[in-house]
Formats: structure tokens, sequence, C-alpha cells
């Protein structure tokens, strides 16, 4: 139908609805006989109390509301204007009883009470109506076309009844919900939103059979990791098909967005519960300014951009050293962001000539520096890469951020910068420390952010075991009791923002990520998610723990005393930051090696970094103690990077 014959059509139908209930109104007041008197007060007003009426539908946007559609909160819309026209018609009626004697005018309070009951029943009711039969009529062709496919739902709380009802609203997902699954006692033989709770989730495999339904899904919001194992492990013995909403964080304004119903992911399985982000201290942080992201096109880098773009800033800068990452990342931020201007800038970050290029012309306020070697064992074969990337990158853009101005600068580190046995850890502890260093020198805010693994982010444990399981096995895992903390992308990403937005400068902020994770239990989930049987249809090698790495990570030290922030999961670890002048020093001449010389540079990072726990002994001529002495001299900058042109803050 076309749209101005659809909208015609709604028009006629309200005034049709707001006209017999407002004749319905005087009928039920008069007991069915009007008096001759009233019909004269009712042809006189008649015209005039569908009009202020329908005035007050457009008024609150109700005619541009989907009648295919509707739901309560378009409900409470038509309640709200039908309040406010009888609001307006009771104050006629007392200000014209006030004015004149002209009876004729007043129209009874009691047919105004019911004209207001009336209408809204009427309204809501043609609109419900339409719905239904909407809904009936596509639900009866998919029946006939043999699309539509029978669910039980497993969960019957809150999420899953909202899951119910979007279902039960949208024949075109082709799924018909039979009824719920619930461990709850209370919840037993009830029914929940017109659906049946059936049993237990124990019985899945039992009701599934009998209810001859291949596919549940699971909609039990920040379901237990435990929890959700259980219930896809049965459903997979049960040669049933299982799909989960990822958590209560998809439900948006009493809607849930079914297009992010997917497979079980390894990520369920640790039931890690989504993280609440204080979005008015980000958003006051990052709205309206210029960011700047090294590393935009990786794993955390790119999902930074996806977030920070969220808060409207002025102009986003993505620095990407990859072309075809910056592509990917520019091309699809331009399309989900279309009002954020954003800039794509293929640059080094050891490159200084290019890197200053980039900050004479963003003039950036924020800065995110995540660009970093992270691989233990690849750093350990490139040690000479490792120190130029980690710790000569981070000091060319820390140094143009304090030249530049920037107001904050939030340097990605990791947990194995914590009592470092790698190569990569000490480099990344190496830079938290110039970091600290710098920031007692710079009116630049300077925090660091430090967190564990990262799930799915490229080249970590998940996609590497995904390769493997597709390839029939092994799955190598180095030990079986490698124990590791682990995040998501976006939740890594969320808590940097932040820790970020939070920092005043010198902090070392550490995301709490629970309770660590077994590697190979890790291996296995991911075994059974893929339908197959570990150690029966995927064997499990253990191939040793490797150069570099332990067998248990740590977030922080004894002596940095973490403690608790304003928000849940981000901690502060509190620790004397070391004097600039030998830090820099130190860094200098760690730079100056040889790439060639792996034992010089190790022994290089074990000056700098004393906890560096495979550190040679020292060939620089530079005394560990030194880096901790009180120093005050001036630093001279990273080679290529203006000296600052504004005097240090008191």
């Amino acid at each position: 139908m076309p749209r101005f014959f659809a909208r015609s059509l709604q028009i006629v139908l309200d005034s049709t609805v707001l006209s017999v209930a407002f004749w319905l109104a005087f009928l039920f007041r008069f007991e069915f006989e009007i008096p001759a008197s009233q019909i004269k007060l009712v042809l006189i007003n008649w015209p005039y109390v569908i009009a202020l009426q329908y005035f007050g539908l457009w008024l609150f946007g109700v005619p541009r509301m989907s009648w295919r559609y509707m739901t309560m909160r378009d409900a409470v819309r038509v309640l709200a204007s039908v309040t406010a026209s009888t609001t307006v018609l009771v104050g006629i009626r007392f200000t014209l009883e006030a004015l004149t004697d002209a009876t004729v005018l007043f129209i009874p309070l009691g047919v105004l009470a019911m004209n207001y009951v009336l209408g809204f029943l009427g309204l809501v009711g043609a609109r419900a109506s339409w719905r239904l039969r909407s809904e009936v009529a596509d639900r009866k062709k998919r029946e006939v076309d043999g699309d539509l496919h029978d669910v039980i739902l497993i969960g019957a709380g809150e999420a899953g009844v909202m899951v119910a009802r979007e279902i039960l609203s949208r024949p075109d997902l082709g799924l018909r919900p039979i009824g719920f699954l619930d461990d709850d006692p209370l919840k037993s033989r009830a029914r929940i939103s017109g659906l049946p709770v059936l049993g237990k989730t124990a019985d899945v495999a039992v009701i599934a059979a009998r209810k001859r339904v291949r596919r549940v899904l699971i909609t039990i919001a920040n379901a237990p990791g435990q929890q959700i194992r259980r219930i896809t492990e049965l459903c997979r013995d049960a040669g049933i098909d299982t799909k989960i909403i990822p958590g209560i964080y998809e439900i948006v304004g009493n809607r849930v967005n079914l297009s992010r119903i997917r497979e079980v992911a390894i990520e369920d399985l640790l039931g890690r519960k989504p993280v609440q982000l204080d979005e008015a201290v980000i958003g006051s942080t990052i709205r309206s300014r210029i960011v700047l992201v090294t590393g935009a096109g990786g794993s955390i880098g790119s999902e930074l951009c996806r977030q920070i773009c969220r808060f409207g800033p002025e102009r986003l800068i993505l620095v990407e050293r990859y072309e075809n990452a910056l592509f990917e990342i520019h091309r699809e931020l331009t399309a989900s962001f279309p009002h954020v201007p954003i800039e794509p800038k293929i640059a080094d970050v050891c490159d200084v000539a290019r890197v200053t290029q980039v900050f004479e012309s963003a003039k950036p306020g924020f800065v995110f520096h995540a660009a970093a070697h992270k691989h233990v064992p690849m750093m350990e074969w490139n040690p000479g890469e490792a120190v130029k990337n980690n710790i000569g990158g981070t000091r060319i853009v820390a140094e143009l951020s304090d030249r530049f101005g920037v107001e904050r600068f939030v340097l990605v580190s990791t947990d194995k910068a914590v009592n470092p046995s790698s190569v990569m850890g000490a480099t990344k502890r190496a830079a938290e420390i110039y970091i600290q260093a710098l920031s007692q020198k710079s009116s630049t805010r300077f925090v660091t952010v430090r967190f564990g693994n990262v799930l799915g982010s490229a080249g970590s444990v998940i996609p590497i075991f995904r390769e493997q399981i597709a390839k029939g096995g092994p799955v190598t895992v180095t030990h079986p009791e490698m124990l590791r903390y682990f995040m998501t992308i976006p939740e890594a990403s969320q808590l940097v923002l932040q820790a970020g937005a939070m920092g005043e400068g010198g902090e070392i902020f550490i995301l709490d990520m629970g309770d660590p994770v077994r590697i190979v239990d890790l291996a296995r989930d991911l075994i059974t998610l893929s339908g197959l049987r570990p150690d029966e249809d995927i064997e499990i090698k253990f191939s040793g723990v490797r150069p570099g790495e332990k067998l248990v990570e740590e977030l922080s030290t004894s002596a940095e005393h973490a403690d608790k922030t304003k928000h849940p999961k981000v901690l502060i670890g509190r620790i004397k930051p070391h004097n600039l002048q030998p830090v820099v020093e130190a860094i200098t001449k760690l730079c100056q090696i040889p790439s060639d010389d792996a034992e010089q540079i190790r022994a290089g990072l074990g000056e700098l970094v004393p906890e560096y726990k495979v550190a040679r002994p020292s060939r620089t001529g530079m005394k560990t103690s030194e880096a901790l002495k009180p120093v005050e001299a001036t630093v001279e900058p990273a080679p290529g990077v203006p000296r600052p042109s504004r005097p240090a803050p008191n």
C-alpha cells in the first residue's frame, strides 16, 4: 500500500475510533437514551473534540508510530496524548462554566471521563488488532511455506521473556517459541508471556524429543560459564542445535537485538559479566576532542576506535603502519559512524619524522598508544625489534604528546610486564617506567593500563586452536598447568577508555580480569563447542613451555599496592616512579645496541628492568642502581623529537 494512502487510512481510522468513543461516552452516561437537549450538545462539540484529540495525537507523535510493531511504549505514548487532550477539555469545561450560562456548551464530566477511557482503549485496541492480524497472516504463510522452526528458550527470566516477545513479533525470523526451560522451582508449570515452562534445563533432551524440537536458544542473562557449558554439552549429546543471546547488554529499550543470536562461543563459557562503563565520565573526556590511536588496525586498537566513535569525538586519527589493516578499519568506521570525521594515517611509530608530521597536522588532545609487538616467542627471537618498537616507539609518541600539549596519553600495557620473564614483557615494563617518569615532568596526563590475554585477538590462542581443530588436531598446549587471565576484545577496550578517563597522571591501572583460566580447559571447551570430544575426536598434546613464558601471569606486584577505584573492574597500582634522566639515558643506550646483539640487548633490559628474570650480566657500563637516583637535569629528547617549547609544570 502506498505511503500516502496508508497514512490517510490511519487518520480515518483514528478519527473514527475517537468519534465512536465520544458517542459511546454519551450513550453510557445516559444509559443509551440521550435526551433531546443533549443531542444538540453532542453535534456542536463533536468536531471540535475530535480535532483537539487528534491534535494531541499529532503532538505526541502517535500518527508516526507503526501499527505493525505496536509496543507497550507506544501504548504509553497514546495514553499521554489522550490524557493531555482530556485535561484540556476539562479545563475548557470549567472555563466556559465560569464565563457563560450557555449550558449547551457544557460537556458533562462523566462523559469526559468515559471518553478518556474509551478513546485510549479504542486507539490502542485498533493498533494491537492490526499487529495481531499481520503476525497471524505472516505466521500462517510461513507455516505453509515450511520456514517456521520450533525453538525452546532456556531461561524464563527477564531476558527470556523479552526474547520470546520479540520472536513472536518477528515472524520474519522463522522461529516459533514453544516454551521455556528454567531451574527455578517457583516457575515450574507456570505460563510466562503466554508460553509454558516445560521443565528444568537438565531435561532438555527428553523435552526436546517429546516436542520434536531440534533447536534451543539460551536466554539466561549473564549466565555463569559453568552453567552454559553444562547446557551446551547436554544439547550436543542430544544432537540439538544450540544458540545464545550474548547477554543482557544486548537488550536496549526493552527490545532485544535478535541479530546478535549466535552460536555459543568460548567467551560465554568464561562467564564474565559485562562491563558497565561510567559513560558520563568517558563522554566528557572524549566528546568534542581530537583523539589519536596508534596501532589502530590491531585487535585492541580497532575496537578502541569503535568504542571512541560512540562518544562523538571532534575527529579520530587512525595511525597504523599496515595499509590493509588501516583500510579495513577506516572503511568500517566511516560506514558505521558517518557523523565522526576520521583520518587514516599510514605511519610507523618508530619513524620520528612521520609521526611528528601527524602530530603537527592533527594536534590531538587524547592519545591511545596501542601499537606494539606482542608475541612472546617472536620477540625472544627478535629482541632488537621489540626494543625498537615497544620502547623506542613509545618514547617517540610520548615525547611528541608532551611536545604538542596532548591532554591525556594512555599506554596499553600487559600483565607480562609484571616480573617479566620475556623480552616482550621486559620491553613493555620499560615503556611503563618511561611513561611514569615522563609524567613527573609533563603537564600531559600520562597513564598506563595493564591487562592480560585478549580472546580472539590476532595471533592469540583461540584462533590457533580453531585452526588446529579444523585440521583434525592435534591441539597443542604448552603445559597442563598453564594459567592465563582472559578478557574479550570489547571488554578490554572499554576498560582502557574507563581508566584513561579516570587517570590524573602517573598511575598504572590494572584491570580486574577475574580468575585465571587453564589453557588446557580452554582447549577442551573449544573442542566441545566444535561438536567434537576432547581426547577422543581431537587429541590434545603438550609441547612444553616456550622461551620467555611463565606458567602463571601476574597483574601486579606486591610493591605496587593495587587499590580499588570508583570503578569495580579497575584497580590502581601505586609505585614510586623512577627519575626521568637516568631512565632516558638507559633507554638511549639500549636503543643504540645493534639489533643482532641479543645478549647485550637482554643485559641492557636487565639494567633498566631489574625484575627481568632472564636478564644477562651487565655489559653497558651502567649500574642498575643508577636508574633509581634522584637527578635534576635537562633531559634530551629522543633523536629527532623537538625539544619541548613549554615550561615544565611546577
